[in-house]
């Protein structure tokens, strides 16, 4: 029932003289003895999910974290992270999830229980939800990114292009939907990145603001969803590829979520 080794089980048991709701305290105990011990660990491995709802309007993405990567390719470890996203699904915030009902106790319990049993740090280290018209995802192999895309209408073949989008944001990282979605502190400092190395290349000061404007837009096109060129195509951009299959469809958000 908890995962936890024979000769730990059989430890526990007679700690608790046969009692097995005892038992199994004890061995939630250890848990949270190894997870003090191993707080300042950093747990960078693990597995990253990614579920869709049976209508495709919601999707959500989890992490669940561990040490090292003889962990994170462990069958039993890969099938609790899909178990504990399926859950993820019916939950709105990351707080929620980790207090709703995972097979008798709560995820972040259950999570306790777990770093006794293997001796690691466990943790969920990613929590995302994406709501649109359709959703589709994408899990990058050995479950180290996961990705997911919303477009703005089920229409035919949006299957394969909420794919190709997704595979998209897991091998291209934009920092942002399309240009409006861009962070201000994030456009700051690309702007004085690019006003430094014009001044170091000589640039007379009254040009280096509409220089550096040229390069945000080039910053633009490489770093937002939309406007990256498709890497199936590169004669397209993302949204030019989306609008391939419909001319109304557009991508309305995505997320990401990776490890390391």
């Amino acid at each position: 029932m908890t995962g936890a080794g024979m000769m730990d089980c059989k430890k526990a048991l007679v700690e608790a003289d046969g009692d097995f709701e005892k038992a199994i305290e004890i061995l939630r105990k250890k848990g949270q003895k190894v997870a003090a011990n191993r707080a300042d660990r950093e747990s960078s491995e693990g597995a990253a999910i990614a579920k869709v709802n049976a209508g495709q309007t919601e999707g959500v993405i989890i992490s669940l974290n561990c040490e090292t990567d003889f962990v994170a390719k462990n069958e039993s470890f890969v099938a609790l992270a899909n178990e504990l996203a399926d859950l993820a699904l019916s939950c709105d915030t990351l707080e929620t999830f980790l207090a709703a009902d995972f097979k008798g106790i709560t995820v972040q319990d259950k999570l306790m229980e777990q770093t006794g049993v293997i001796g690691e740090k466990i943790e969920i280290g990613g929590f995302s939800k994406l709501s649109a018209p359709f959703v589709g995802s994408y899990i990058h192999a050995g479950n180290k990114i996961a990705t997911l895309v919303g477009l703005s209408a089920a229409v035919k073949g949006v299957d394969v292009v909420a794919k190709d989008v997704a595979m998209q944001a897991a091998a291209m990282n934009p920092v942002a939907l399309d240009e409006a979605s861009v962070d201000q502190s994030i456009i700051d400092k690309e702007i004085e990145i690019a006003k430094d190395q014009l001044r170091q290349e000589g640039k007379p000061e009254a040009m280096l603001d509409q220089i550096a404007k040229g390069k945000l837009n080039r910053f633009f096109k490489d770093n937002t969803l939309i406007n990256q060129d498709f890497i199936k195509d590169s004669k397209l951009s993302v949204d030019q590829y989306v609008k391939s299959a419909d001319k109304n469809l557009s991508v309305t958000g995505f997320a990401r979520v990776a490890l390391g």
